[in-house]
């Protein structure tokens, strides 16, 4: 199997809202109910946004849209097979502070936890936001282990924890790690 990273084409839009849906039922049903889930990725994750945020990053490097993909061979006849998409990542400006990125999106199928697929999608989007970036922020729901586990092992801080904008109760911690220097 070969792991590709590389930058979302509008062609990506409906692999991208699948993977938003498995993954987010795999990490919030629990949570907030499958219907919620539904709900929120239809909202959040509708075609049309995707492909305005898609196209948003576009020759930016402030802004980056990313998406994973591996192809593997046909056993039987020992050609490539087409790449799935296992995950995708979106960042983009922070609107406070000029010199932080802000992770919008990190999500990978269910079924590829633990794979390396979030960690080279992660190193891939730091790589390009380190030349305008200083730091980079996220927000994930207090409730989302596997989230919180994954960004503190990559050495995220968390900064403070804050009402989410999910419903009442719900709570969300905002983490925040450096980026590494670039060389210029």
């Amino acid at each position: 199997m070969t792991r590709t990273v590389r930058r979302a084409t509008v062609d990506d839009c409906w692999e991208i809202h699948e993977v938003a849906r498995e993954s987010w039922h795999g990490a919030y049903d629990d949570v907030l109910g499958a219907e919620r889930v539904d709900d929120v990725v239809s909202d959040w994750y509708a075609i049309g946004d995707l492909e305005s945020a898609i196209t948003g990053t576009n020759g930016r490097e402030n802004a980056v849209f990313l998406v994973a993909e591996s192809a593997t061979a046909d056993a039987a006849t020992g050609t490539d097979l087409e790449p799935a998409l296992e995950g995708f990542a979106h960042a983009v400006p922070w609107p406070e502070d000029a010199s932080v990125a802000f992770l919008a999106r990190l999500y990978v199928r269910p079924d590829r936890w633990r794979e390396g697929v979030g960690t080279a999608l992660l190193e891939h989007l730091e790589t390009l936001l380190s030349r305008a970036f200083d730091r980079l922020r996220l927000a994930v729901l207090a409730s989302n282990a596997v989230g919180i586990s994954f960004y503190e092992s990559r050495g995220f801080e968390r900064l403070k924890t804050r009402d989410s904008d999910l419903g009442s109760g719900l709570e969300e911690h905002v983490y925040e790690k450096s980026l590494p220097a670039v060389d210029e």
